[in-house]
């Protein structure tokens, strides 16, 4: 489908050019999503594909790097090794790319986009102190720190879906639309080394329950710098009331013990929901009907007759 008008062209070319840090507005890897001689991961109809095509994951993706932050291993990892400060919206198109690509891409394209995490990942390790005031050394391939980082997206995803997107999770042969998601997004981590991960809710809130419970999560002044910088990156002036819109839905949507480790206050949550469902329906009609990284994938699976 194309976009309709030349104000809704332009305004989605920008939104495009932010999140894919492209200056034509298209992600790098859209040909990676659309080669390949398999259907991938999942199809249209599977709980990750409903998920990650919704803008809910605007919010998802700052509530989980909110989540990811209260691991003081995940967050030296991001402070010591990542160009969050000195190039956010690269790291953020980074992280966008392994989405996408692992949610819509073929076999292939999943594979070759675990070996660049990979890849990255043998760089990135060092020493933190952990809630319990003991120093330890990390390394992000380290299994704990994987399902930790693996959680907090998984949850912060299906959390914000639920709260600030309109689409219904399938169930398929699970009890709920979100035992469903999270057994399926499941296998996403497997070829990054993580095989041993929750099948239901029930086993995913246990694994948040367990970081918090051994006193493996903790706020520091490193915490603190980190998530001022997320409240506020260096965004271009029209995306700041809208990113500052974005960034309180997360908060507010943290679990109770969560969202008071960080002490941030918002308005209220009834307030924060409304506004946050009126402005990503308000930006799914800017931007317009068409995602080319979607439209690559349907292609795919049309030329494979998988669908």
């Amino acid at each position: 489908m194309k976009t309709n008008n030349a104000l809704q062209r332009g305004f989605s070319l920008r939104f495009r050019k932010l999140l894919s840090g492209a200056a034509d507005g298209v992600p790098p890897w859209l040909d990676v999503v659309a080669a390949g001689d398999d259907a991938g991961l999942f199809l249209p109809a599977d709980a990750p594909w409903i998920v990650h095509r919704d803008f809910g994951t605007l919010v998802g993706g700052i509530r989980a790097l909110l989540m990811q932050a209260l691991h003081p291993g995940a967050l030296a990892g991001v402070s010591q090794h990542s160009r969050y400060s000195s190039d956010p919206l690269g790291r953020l198109s980074g992280t966008i790319r392994w989405l996408t690509v692992t949610t819509f891409g073929s076999s292939q394209a999943v594979a070759g986009e675990a070996n660049r995490v990979n890849r990255l990942h043998t760089r990135v390790s060092g020493e933190f102190v952990d809630g319990r005031g003991q120093e330890r050394a990390y390394h992000a391939s380290n299994p704990d720190l994987l399902l930790w980082v693996h959680v907090a997206f998984m949850e912060s995803f299906l959390v914000a879906h639920e709260r600030y997107a309109d689409a219904p999770i399938p169930c398929a042969h699970e009890p709920s639309g979100g035992d469903n998601y999270v057994k399926q997004w499941g296998c996403s981590v497997a070829p990054l080394g993580l095989s041993d991960v929750p099948k239901t809710r029930a086993e995913m809130d246990a694994v948040l329950d367990g970081f918090r419970d051994r006193g493996d999560l903790t706020v520091t002044d490193d915490t603190r710098r980190v998530i001022a910088f997320i409240r506020k990156p260096p965004l271009p002036a029209l995306a700041k009331p809208i990113y500052a819109l974005l960034f309180q839905a997360a908060v507010i949507s943290l679990r109770p013990d969560f969202r008071a480790m960080h002490g941030i206050r918002t308005a209220p949550d009834w307030f924060v929901r409304v506004q946050t469902k009126v402005l990503l329906r308000a930006l799914r009609v800017a931007v317009g009907p068409e995602s080319p990284i979607e439209e690559a994938a349907l292609n795919r699976l049309r030329r494979l007759g998988a669908i």
